[in-house]
């Protein structure tokens, strides 16, 4: 069994150019990191995302955080999270469509009064 390392991800300002960068690295390779780089200042933007592998998170969201998030998505309709989830559709549209798309059968489409 391979085991996956899971580091954070920091943020990072480059003083002589003012770019601003990020760096997954562990804690110790970021006080080596810092230590060489004097003109590189830690950012702390928010906590440390962690990545695992070559995806952001590494974790998969189960069905019962995605109804948490339709929820409040469905309270907040104008939110970014909204559009995230389905596409800023309140959940009933969200099932009309669904409905109209079983009734398709056979390239055919039937009407359905809902």
């Amino acid at each position: 069994m391979q085991w996956r390392t899971t580091l954070p991800l920091y943020d990072f300002l480059n003083t002589e150019t003012g770019e601003q960068f990020s760096k997954l690295m562990k804690i110790s390779e970021k006080e080596s990191f810092l230590e060489e780089n004097p003109h590189v200042q830690s950012l702390i933007l928010s906590a440390p995302s962690l990545a695992r592998g070559s995806s952001t998170t590494g974790f998969k969201n189960d069905n019962g955080w995605k109804e948490n998030l339709s929820r409040i998505a469905e309270a907040h309709p104008n939110s970014p999270l909204a559009n995230k989830v389905n596409g800023g559709r309140t959940s009933q549209q969200v099932l009309v469509d669904k409905a109209k798309q079983k009734a398709k059968i056979g390239g055919k489409s039937y009407t359905m009064d809902l």
